[in-house]
């Protein structure tokens, strides 16, 4: 991107007075970069960067906010997932992190892409203070090339500042944790939370709102893959986080689309992301060899448990959370669908996670009954995926 424009690119948050400033650094030199700022160390023998987010080891919902005004007033379905903040308060609190951002030695930025249809994709900078959480960018959105990086204009701004806590009497938020979106504004701000999950669903919510209302494009929480794709044999598997979407895309005899978010467009469906972020609890090379295989140098390794000697990781050890990760780019997994498109899916799954005995354990679904249980939602959150669950399964 043009100096000029980065430049009024972050003025427009009122953020002017910089130092050092990152920009597109490629993975090793972010590695580096993590090990010398000491937010991370490197792994044996996969060579992948071992990091811990501290308190916050899950998404946080009940943090989670979007600016009412006139463009959501009436667009948003407000309640206890959708917590509406005055633009007022949400201006105040970009002041508070522009203030913050100029006080910093080093910012790293990652100009990227969400959404692998050109009709849709949205241009995303993000912001960060931690250069591991740059990575974690760069790997899991789409990284477009050098000639685009050259002519790129951000549609939507992340500024992600993990030490930036807030202070809920004075800033009305509910915790020290804040994550808020504005459409009118285009801009996501991230503070008190080291989660780096929060950057790559704050956008997916970004395109839950745009796709439909602007595009006529059903965005979808689910994995893609693709066996024989002269036949357009592709098949969607639903389910919310832990569920199993990740693992069971991941198939060896298939090819992967994505992991998480696609949208579902007139010409078939279509990957919002570039990378993986899978649940590595208990995993092994029998189980899932091909995320087995994708952590390397270069992937991101979330709260997994290290021995600082001899730096060999645990997979097994969930003394820190549950919800163990790994950030790795779609490349890293063999036969990953490089467009990241597929045809119109023959194949739907839903992965209830239904840990209380409603469901029998296979189901197959007539197409009014398919329509219900997508309606319904009818799951459960299992433990670690979200910040203050009371309970390790949860039924919604």
């Amino acid at each position: 991107m043009d100096l000029a424009v980065r430049k009024e690119s972050l003025e427009r948050f009122g953020v002017e007075n910089l130092g050092a400033v990152h920009e597109n650094l490629p993975p090793a030199r972010l590695v580096e970069a993590s090990v010398r700022r000491r937010e991370g160390m490197i792994s044996e023998p996969s060579g992948a960067l071992v990091v811990r987010t501290g308190k916050r080891t899950g998404r946080s919902p009940k943090d989670r906010f979007i600016v009412e005004d006139n463009l959501t007033r009436d667009a948003v379905d407000w309640g206890a997932v959708n917590k509406p903040f005055s633009s007022e308060a949400f201006g105040a609190l970009l002041e508070k992190a522009a203030r913050y951002v100029e006080n910093l030695e080093e910012v790293f930025v990652v100009d990227a892409k969400a959404g692998a249809d050109e009709r849709y994709s949205l241009n995303v900078q993000v912001v960060t203070e931690q250069a591991w959480q740059s990575l974690f960018a760069r790997q899991l959105f789409r990284r477009p090339d050098r000639g685009e990086l050259d002519s790129f204009e951000p549609e939507w701004t992340v500024i992600s500042m993990p030490s930036l806590l807030m202070e809920p009497e004075e800033d009305g938020t509910e915790s020290e944790t804040f994550v808020g979106l504005d459409f009118t504004r285009r801009v996501v701000l991230i503070c008190g939370t080291t989660y780096a999950g929060e950057i790559k669903k704050s956008i997916f919510t970004v395109l839950n709102f745009v796709l439909p209302t602007d595009h006529d494009v059903m965005p979808m929480h689910c994995s893609a893959n693709v066996g024989d794709s002269e036949a357009g044999d592709v098949a969607l598997f639903f389910g919310l986080s832990g569920t199993g979407k990740t693992t069971l895309s991941a198939d060896p005899e298939r090819n992967l689309i994505g992991d998480d978010e696609h949208g579902w467009s007139d010409s078939g469906v279509f990957n919002f992301e570039g990378g993986c972020y899978a649940k590595t609890i208990d995993l092994s090379p029998e189980k899932e060899p091909q995320i087995w295989d994708a952590i390397r140098f270069g992937a991101v390794l979330e709260n997994v448990a290290m021995d600082r000697r001899t730096r060999a990781v645990d997979f097994e050890d969930a003394l820190i959370t549950e919800n163990t990760r790994v950030a790795y780019p779609l490349e890293y997994i063999e036969g990953a669908v490089p467009d990241g498109k597929g045809a119109h899916p023959s194949a739907v799954l839903f992965l209830t996670a239904d840990a209380f005995g409603v469901l029998p354990p296979i189901s197959a679904l007539s197409p009014e009954q398919a329509a219900y249980y997508f309606l319904s939602g009818y799951t459960a959150k299992l433990a670690g995926t979200e910040a203050e669950m009371e309970a390790d399964v949860e039924a919604t």
